[in-house]
């Protein structure tokens, strides 16, 4: 039987991240988030705005600027145009993340193992798949605040090196600032901060104020910096700002306050394990270290009330919460490992259950692929990935048969490996709008003919992304035509009479762009990534 050795586990994680991080990491179309960050990141290359950042040549204050640094440092050596360029950072952040936390568990006095064991739950939970495979700035501060995280527990619990860990922990907390601003100090370190002082005391903490200190100077100074800056240098872009993203807080995706309590589904192929090590008097004398449980399920818990005391909800907000919940899955998963082949049947079924359906989804893949998808160009990907999760689905089975559930967990993992490696580009295989245009042909044709390009009332991050520079904005609210005699203008097809109702200039052609990737009979089909391009000539008076 394989089974990995403690001194291999770094190994082994390393492998996982690999595929589950960096394999097909261009596969998935740029989304509206990703777009506004890629964008960013361009103009900081190409329009030097690196300080003052911007959107499509506008004030872009919402967000610090050290992940879209980074970024924009990917694409300026690998090409603004490479998807995994784009996305490198992202996963590379994610990477320090589980690393750092493999790292971090033993320190709560649990086996290595343990930490092995939590760190892949942790690497294949959904969200956290989702946000390290995209441009999203999330990753990020988690990344960096788990760092932070790490350093302070040293603090608090050793008696050496106090100083050196306080200024690390207040490095990596100011990096977070920087990266979402106060999203992870709210999310991660805040619920850290007070499981940790309820769980293990804040003992001889008169003895570390001053280190304690320059952690919160140091982390300040870092992470406020740029916020100071840029109200200085632009004050009425920052104030006008600063008040939108503030009002959002309220007013914004406003849900109901249990709109969280579902928090354990964003774990994926892990969400009944996870709903399981929350019930604490199940497990409570069952898990290996019960003070370390405390400290895990507290750490979840609170996690989960702070995010659902704001009104503003949205489900990628839970990303935090999959950190100290993969940690609490993991005592869980560590009991199957040590109990499962003695356990009685009415606590083995849940186990039978998850890992079956899994199970059952690999075996039936290669015959609902095949009929759900348009295999024409991706026949290989079908083969490939139908014989991975199939054999991996048949050998889940016959090990749930043989109660080693050692096998069914790594099976498991190679499970979530499998479908991004050899699964994921048959994603493509669902793109099939027949209209589909791309506005970067736009812009060749712009360039080649030395036409300036406005669009009207609408901006879509998604189309300037693709289109590869700023596109200026007429207004709406205050029409002031261009200046040149002949332009491109690109409209929305409900504004398509604006454009017919200007008596001064003549429509030389037209044409139109579809951005959608998805067949316009498809519920992910979006009229807003639809324009209508036409070229105007002034007329002669």
């Amino acid at each position: 039987m394989w089974k990995p050795k403690p001194n291999s586990y770094g190994f082994w994680l390393l492998l996982v991240v690999i595929a589950v991080f960096f394999f097909n990491l261009d596969v998935i179309y740029v989304n509206i988030m990703e777009a506004r960050n890629f964008i960013t990141a361009r103009e900081m290359v190409n329009q030097n705005h690196w300080i003052l950042t911007t959107m499509n040549n506008l004030p872009r204050y919402e967000k610090p600027p050290l992940p879209t640094w980074l970024t924009a440092i990917s694409g300026a050596i690998f090409g603004f145009k490479s998807l995994v360029a784009m996305r490198l950072p992202a996963a590379l952040s994610t990477t320090l993340l589980i690393f750092v936390f493999y790292k971090f568990i033993p320190k709560l006095e649990v086996s290595k193992k343990q930490a092995f064991i939590s760190s892949l739950i942790l690497a294949t939970s959904f969200y956290i798949v989702f946000s390290g495979r995209n441009g999203q700035w999330d990753i990020f501060t988690h990344a960096f605040m788990m760092v932070s995280i790490y350093f302070l527990w040293n603090l608090f619990r050793s008696e050496q090196k106090a100083m050196q860990n306080a200024l690390l922990a207040g490095i990596f907390f100011g990096l977070s600032f920087m990266s979402k601003g106060p999203v992870s100090l709210y999310a991660l370190w805040l619920p850290f901060i007070l499981s940790f002082g309820i769980v293990y005391r804040f003992k001889n903490f008169g003895k570390k104020w001053l280190p304690f200190v320059v952690f919160l100077v140091v982390g300040l100074i870092i992470g406020l910096w740029w916020f100071v800056y840029v109200r200085l240098a632009d004050p009425n872009a920052f104030l006008k700002i600063a008040h939108q993203e503030s009002s959002r807080w309220t007013n914004y995706n406003v849900r109901p306050f249990y709109y969280y309590w579902s928090f354990f589904t964003q774990s994926g192929i892990w969400t009944i394990p996870s709903l399981v090590a929350i019930f604490y008097w199940y497990l409570k004398d069952k898990v290996s270290n019960k003070k370390a449980y405390n400290f895990s399920i507290l750490w979840t818990v609170l996690a989960v009330v702070l995010l659902s005391i704001i009104p503003e909800k949205k489900s990628r907000y839970l990303l935090p919460v999959l950190i100290p919940m993969a940690l609490n899955t993991g005592f869980y998963i560590e009991y199957l490992f040590r109990r499962f082949n003695g356990m009685p049947l009415k606590e083995k079924w849940i186990v039978y259950f998850n890992h079956g359906l899994i199970a059952f989804i690999g075996i039936g893949f290669p015959i609902t692929s095949y009929f759900m998808l348009d295999l024409e160009g991706y026949l290989g990907w079908y083969i490939l990935s139908s014989i991975v999760l199939f054999t991996l689905g048949v050998f889940m089975l016959i090990y749930l048969k043989k109660q080693r559930y050692a096998r069914v967990f790594y099976l498991t993992i190679a499970f979530s490996c499998g479908i991004i490696t050899c699964g994921f580009p048959l994603a493509n295989a669902f793109l099939d709008n027949p209209d589909f245009h791309n506005i970067a042909e736009l812009h060749a044709f712009a360039e080649k003919e030395n036409l300036p390009v406005y669009e009207y009332a609408a901006e879509t991050p998604e189309l300037i992304w693709e289109y590869g520079e700023p596109i200026p904005k007429i207004h709406a609210e205050n029409i002031q035509m261009p200046a040149a005699d002949k332009f491109g203008i690109l409209v929305q097809e409900k504004d398509t009479t604006f454009v017919q109702q200007l008596k001064n200039y003549r429509i030389l052609s037209t044409d139109r762009y579809d951005l959608n990737y998805v067949n316009p009979n498809k519920s992910g089909y979006k009229n807003r990534l639809i324009r209508r391009f036409y070229v105007l000539e002034r007329k002669i008076r």
